[in-house]
């Protein structure tokens, strides 16, 4: 499949190159979203533990409130 450009006011088709750059930056944009969201799951679920951690402490909701934040 050939994608199209826009270049100068003119649409074409891209070239091979501009193909091949193209979808090697689009690879990399998903790689980094998929990295980041595999953070962000981490960070949720440390976050999660850290609280059960604390209740298992015998801290109170409000008490555990107090020490990490809302």
């Amino acid at each position: 499949m050939t994608l199209r450009i826009h270049d100068n006011g003119i649409d074409r088709d891209m070239t091979p190159a501009e193909q091949t750059e193209y979808e090697a930056n689009a690879a990399q944009i998903l790689a980094e979203q998929q990295a980041l969201e595999a953070a962000q799951a981490a960070q949720a679920a440390a976050k999660t533990s850290a609280r059960a951690k604390l209740a298992a402490l015998g801290l109170t909701d409000d008490e555990i409130a107090a020490l990490v934040g809302a």
